[in-house]
């Protein structure tokens, strides 16, 4: 268990502080309880504003997560040697690879944007006595799976990103973390996703930056307007419980929201960064997730989905925005296990699938994109130019 004595006054002081002098010096001290410190630097797992964290603290209590459960992050890449990451990483059965390249066409992805790396540490930073930051679940395996490349066509990026799933799904994920989305239906990627449900593996998906009501026919935003009922869609707040200007909504097809403004994690290089997006929320509903799966490993997809959406706290923020109208709390998910015994007492209503003639659009191959710029535009085809402060140098020299 976390030694967390001084947490209550040290969250006071933080939150006083600009978020710009909130920065990522490690903390360099064998005493868990001072270690602890740092980890709260990422306001969406604890903070004292508004209530617009996941409860993380309290999460742990009941579940740190497993090593049995491996999270794809279908991605950018993944720093494998930043200190957060490296104890958490998934390898292949009898060799040192942590995952596949398909921009490059070989194992071991390197991270040359940041994204991949920041998105990792969000959902699964290993929570350790000397340093750095704590991922939401901070005991599981991450697998990485890069799929997007700045130099690529967004038809380049789309067929990765169709290749990228696949290698997840028989490669042993149980959850996937993806970012990436675009207003084009794919056959190709719906039935990859299909074949994850068929295996039993979740989605969780970016609901998009693009500013809309993804709910509209001329906004649908894929991979969360398939409506597979292994897929979970989310939208982000700030610290004050608002949703992003930039986040897309739906109150049927966006399904709960998340942090995903300022919000610190690793970078490539042993450094730490804070962005902004989508991208974000979604790394902390993967964490949520694969804190589910780690304590109740019969969960199916679905019931994962409807025991996120069922736990939520309401806000008004959030009312007709998304269909759970509020906010993730994974304490209060892990509860409703405990409580129930079983997860079919905890699910909600199922979202159908796409009616069948929609199988019967021409597959597009354009607009894959990273959900991390707070302007993207629908038409651009690929859009990932990264929204981020750097922490401070420091944490460079330190990390």
């Amino acid at each position: 268990m976390l030694k967390l004595k001084y947490k209550v006054k040290f969250l006071a002081l933080v939150a006083a502080l600009p978020a710009a002098l909130i920065v990522a010096s490690p903390v360099l001290n064998s005493e868990r309880s001072v270690a602890s410190l740092n980890q709260f630097r990422n306001w969406g797992l604890e903070n004292t504003v508004g209530n617009s964290h996941i409860h993380a603290v309290d999460a742990w209590k009941l579940e740190e997560g497993s090593r049995d459960v491996v999270v794809a992050v279908v991605d950018t890449g993944l720093d494998a040697n930043h200190p957060d990451i490296k104890a958490n990483l998934w390898h292949e059965k009898g060799t040192n690879n942590y995952g596949y390249d398909f921009v490059a066409g070989k194992p071991n992805p390197i991270d040359d944007h940041s994204h991949g790396t920041h998105v990792a540490g969000i959902l699964g930073a290993a929570l350790n006595a000397k340093a750095g930051i704590s991922g939401v679940a901070h005991k599981v395996s991450i697998m990485a799976v890069k799929y997007y490349s700045e130099k690529n066509t967004g038809a380049e990026n789309l067929r990765n990103s169709i290749k990228a799933l696949n290698w997840a799904i028989d490669h042993g994920a149980h959850i996937i973390n993806y970012s990436g989305g675009g207003p084009e239906f794919s056959g190709e990627e719906y039935a990859a996703l299909k074949r994850a449900r068929d295996k039993g593996i979740l989605l969780v998906a970016a609901a998009g930056n693009e500013r809309q009501n993804s709910d509209l026919p001329e906004n649908y935003y894929y991979p969360c307007a398939y409506r597979l009922e292994n897929i979970i869609c989310v939208a982000a707040i700030n610290i004050h419980n608002d949703m992003l200007p930039s986040s897309n909504w739906g109150k049927v097809r966006v399904d709960v929201a998340a942090p995903g403004e300022n919000i610190l994690s690793t970078v490539p290089g042993a450094k730490y960064s804070y962005m902004s997006g989508t991208s974000q929320a979604t790394a902390f509903v993967t964490g949520e997730a694969a804190l589910l799966l780690s304590k109740n490993s019969k969960l199916r997809p679905d019931q994962i989905r409807d025991i996120i959406r069922a736990n939520v706290d309401p806000l008004p923020s959030l009312k007709d925005k998304v269909f759970s109208g509020g906010k993730v709390n994974a304490y209060a998910a892990l509860a409703s296990l405990d409580r129930a015994g079983r997860a079919a007492q905890t699910v909600v209503s199922l979202k159908p699938e796409p009616r069948l003639e929609a199988l019967s659009k021409t597959s597009s191959q354009s607009g894959r994109r990273i959900m991390n710029k707070a302007s993207a535009s629908k038409k651009s085809k690929h859009a990932v130019a990264a929204k981020h402060k750097k922490a401070s140098s420091s944490a460079k020299k330190e990390s």
